[in-house]
Order: C-alpha cells, then structure tokens, then sequence
C-alpha cells in the first residue's frame, strides 16, 4: 500500500485504504472516495492532485491525497 500521492498520472487505481480522524475520512466518502473505489491521477503540481473519482474531478491538496492508500 502506498498513498495516492505515489500514484503515476493517468494510471488508474484501486483505494484499499482511507486514513484520518473520523471527520476527514467523513469528508473524503462524501467526495466519493471509498474503499474498493477506483481513482485515477489527472495532474500533479507541488504535491496537489486533481483525481477523477466516478467520472468527477476533483482537486485535492498534499495533505487530503496522503490519507488515501492506494
């Protein structure tokens, strides 16, 4: 396991993990990100993502991205 930061872009991947206190794993499933869910990295800048997780981008910071494993 590895966090989503790690990922290679436009390579596609399975989340077998979200860390975090109860609140930002609230925050993360409500975006769409779960355990078994597929996320793909669109583009990379100083750390921050922008993922698609089922067919919606989003951006994520550094911080967020590292508490989904991959």
């Amino acid at each position: 396991m590895m966090p989503l930061t790690f990922a290679n872009i436009g390579e596609e991947n399975t989340i077998v993990h979200i860390a975090g206190k109860p609140e930002t794993k609230k925050h993360l499933e409500d975006l769409g990100f779960h355990v078994g869910g597929t996320v793909r990295i669109v583009s990379e800048l100083g750390g921050n993502v922008i993922v698609d997780v089922k067919n919606t981008r989003i951006a994520l910071d550094r911080t967020l991205a590292s508490k989904i494993g991959i």
